[in-house]
């Protein structure tokens, strides 16, 4: 199962101070916007995502369709296809965002210990 390009999103309290603690890191701003509350940041194949204000827990993150520099993959398994085979396998999602029959489309499910995890498939 090919769950996508992988990153941690973090909750953050400060997000300008979390963005320069990272940078401080060799991690640098590749996407979103401080004013709105998100950024990510890459540091080779490493991508971390701060958010202030837009959930309450850290998460794992996995985009079907990208790449670890978020580029478009030209084969990729849909959400669709990754929320079936996952409720098969018995896994309860504690969200499902699919309105579609194709396109974006995003799932949220939990570890056994609490741990969110977010499929957010963008195209």
């Amino acid at each position: 199962m090919n769950l996508g390009a992988f990153s941690i999103s973090l909750a953050v309290k400060d997000i300008n101070a979390s963005k320069a603690f990272y940078e401080k890191l060799g991690f640098e701003t590749i996407g979103g916007d401080c004013g709105q509350g998100w950024t990510i940041l890459k540091n080779g194949d490493h991508i971390i995502g701060l958010f202030q204000g837009m959930f309450e827990k850290n998460m794992l993150t996995f985009n079907p369709g990208w790449d670890q520099s978020a580029q478009n993959l030209s084969e990729f398994t849909d959400i669709r296809a990754l929320r079936d085979e996952l409720v098969r396998r018995g896994v309860k999602l504690l969200s499902d965002d699919i309105n579609q029959e194709s396109g974006p489309g995003s799932i949220m499910l939990e570890d056994p210990d609490g741990n969110p995890i977010l499929l957010d498939q963008h195209r």
